[in-house]
């Protein structure tokens, strides 16, 4: 599995929790209702890391939203909600 979320709620940051056998890339979209494309993620992760914060997600309306986490091997996808 790519990652985990700490929680499938959030305001303005998500939290993923990482394996240890995560690999050094972590790609993420988030998606609204639509699938319209709201905000990407590409970073490389520090092999000792575990845990990873997407910040700067304030600006996005609350809602319903799609998160799809991939790295080299596999893809997953999972329905969050933004709060206030």
């Amino acid at each position: 599995m790519p990652a985990k979320l700490k929680s499938l709620v959030f305001i303005d940051t998500l939290i993923f929790e990482l394996e240890d056998d995560t690999s050094s890339c972590l790609k993420a979209v988030l998606k609204d209702e639509k699938g319209k494309v709201c905000s990407m993620l590409d970073t490389n992760i520090p092999p000792n890391q575990k845990t990873y914060y997407w910040k700067g997600l304030n600006d996005l309306p609350y809602g319903v939203y799609t998160l799809e986490i991939s790295n080299d091997k596999e893809e997953l996808r999972m329905r969050l909600v933004k709060r206030i």
